[in-house]
């Protein structure tokens, strides 16, 4: 474990892999038969993604879920590395240090429960939602004050950008 502040890790973080529901979302799904679950987003946590890429971090999302809704509106906001049905989220995390690079000595990951915790203990910087699961907050080397859903996402992108200096840059005034 370094001894560098949160704030100091993030000068060197490079890409961001998220979990969906509890982190994009307050975790709450509404179900009906035959639909994909119906989520709901905040929309100044889509704005962080999509300026986050145009500045070029990188951005993963990593769920176990499925939904065709949760898909389309990532790509929408331009983000390329979409991984669904995980089981096993540790064993993605070594396909893409393996197969595309990842660094996980440059890499934060936000999760709110068990199933993020290795991935977690394994990267420079793991965060999470201020309602997360405690086991996840006791490893997290920085819990956002923001809930699931509720800007936590905005929370580490902006504060990552900002001591890059890729935050109010000219990118920054255009969707």
């Amino acid at each position: 474990m370094t001894n560098k502040t949160y704030k100091e890790l993030l000068a060197g973080i490079d890409t961001f892999l998220f979990d969906v529901d509890g982190v994009f979302t307050n975790g709450h799904v509404l179900l009906h038969p035959g639909l994909d679950p119906v989520r709901t987003f905040f929309t100044r946590d889509a704005y962080a993604v999509q300026h986050a890429l145009k500045e070029g971090l990188r951005i993963i999302i990593v769920t176990g879920g499925v939904s065709e809704g949760v898909a389309e509106s990532f790509a929408r906001l331009g983000v390329k590395e979409f991984h669904h049905s995980v089981q096993d989220k540790n064993a993605l995390l070594d396909r893409l240090v393996a197969g595309t690079g990842l660094d996980p000595l440059r890499s934060a990951y936000m999760g709110d429960d068990i199933p993020d915790m290795r991935v977690m203990q394994r990267v420079a910087l793991p965060c999470c939602p201020a309602d997360a699961a405690e086991e996840i907050k006791a490893i997290s080397r920085y819990v956002s004050r923001a809930a699931g859903g509720g800007g936590c996402v905005r929370d580490i992108l902006e504060q990552a950008m900002k001591v890059q200096d890729k935050w109010l840059t000219e990118q920054a005034h255009i969707w």
